[in-house]
């Protein structure tokens, strides 16, 4: 909040490991999710609430930019600035930015932040529902019982120490608190998607651009992959993944600091970040999204690196669980020990 105004001002970012020459446009928007619960205000409450990233293109493509994909970029300094400053005016970067990311992740990415709180929730309210009703209409069950014996002891001429009356409204109470609680936990599964709302944007200027503009520095080694080393580990990984009986899925370009999504059999996903090495090589470079993606799943998390040779791949290894520790906010990734990684890895599975 405090940073409102300067984020919808925009920003100029680098993307190191993208050696074309085409800029883009980052949109950052937030999205909310409200259910049919109303606070003290009478105002409905917030389910969930994220931001989205979405990148427009100059050919007037839209795609989403996956969870953070500013986590790899680093600011222009001021010779870079000052290089791409003629492109910053092209119309395309003007012309009703905002309704087309807009519309973008109305279309796109809504339905799925709608569909990950849905599921969640049913899950977990209908669990809470069947429990509420186990519990409290037991105790009904039992107030009502005394209830019978209480007022037969009364007329019988008996005093017992509760009258059938202080039973009958402990059932009848417990009753209301079951059917408040019920609807209360309706309310939750009444889920209303709000319209997304921009909150900045940045241009951003790929390395490659940069460097034919000229005096750029050049990307630290290992930053930006060969792009046929690449595609043949993508290959290589996505059929040891069919081979296990697995449905992959290539979501690279949407940079969620995974490359592929596999699902099981059963309907759980396996995040893979693939790393195509030519044999020989010594490390892996490793961003900070990617990092992080590691240590916020690490039960999803594969690592898996494919050496190729002359043109071909060989088996994928797979590491699981491969980093430990965070980096530190100024670090944009980190070069690890190919080898021992490969120390660390297994056969797919």
């Amino acid at each position: 909040d405090r940073y409102r105004a300067l984020l919808h001002e925009g920003a100029l970012l680098v993307d190191p490991e993208d050696p074309g020459e085409d800029i883009r446009l980052l949109v950052y928007l937030e999205h909310s999710i409200e259910d049919g619960r109303q606070d003290a205000s009478g105002d409905r409450r917030v389910a969930s609430r994220q931001y989205q990233f979405v990148e427009l293109h100059e050919d007037g493509s839209t795609v989403s930019a996956g969870y953070a994909p500013f986590l790899d970029y680093r600011p222009a300094d001021e010779s870079e600035r000052a290089r791409v400053e003629l492109l910053l005016g092209q119309r395309w970067l003007s012309e009703a930015i905002e309704q087309r990311a807009v519309q973008y992740a109305v279309e796109e990415v809504v339905p799925r932040h709608l569909e990950q709180v849905r599921s969640r929730r049913e899950e977990l309210v209908r669990k809470t529902m069947a429990a509420v009703r186990e519990r409290l209409s037991h105790e009904i069950q039992y107030w009502g019982g005394r209830y019978v014996e209480l007022k037969a002891q009364e007329e019988a001429g008996r005093q017992p120490r509760i009258n059938s009356r202080q039973a009958q409204q402990r059932m009848e109470d417990l009753e209301a608190r079951r059917d408040r609680r019920l609807h209360e936990l309706e309310q939750e599964l009444q889920l209303a998607p709000l319209p997304p709302v921009v909150v900045g944007a940045a241009v951003v200027v790929p390395q490659g651009l940069l460097s034919r503009l000229g005096d750029a520095e050049e990307p630290e080694p290992g930053m930006s992959g060969d792009p046929e080393t690449e595609r043949l580990a993508m290959e290589a990984v996505m059929e040891a993944e069919r081979a296990l009986g697995f449905e992959p899925k290539d979501i690279a370009a949407e940079k969620r600091g995974y490359d592929i999504e596999s699902r099981t059999p059963d309907g759980r996903l396996r995040f893979i970040e693939v790393k195509g090495r030519q044999a020989g090589a010594s490390n892996v470079f490793v961003t900070r999204n990617e990092h992080l993606t590691c240590l916020n799943k690490p039960e999803q998390f594969i690592l898996a690196i494919v050496l190729v040779e002359n043109g071909t791949a060989s088996e994928p290894r797979y590491v699981r669980e491969p980093f430990a520790q965070d980096l530190d906010f100024s670090v944009m990734g980190i070069n690890h020990s190919l080898g021992r990684l490969l120390e660390m890895s297994t056969e797919p599975g």
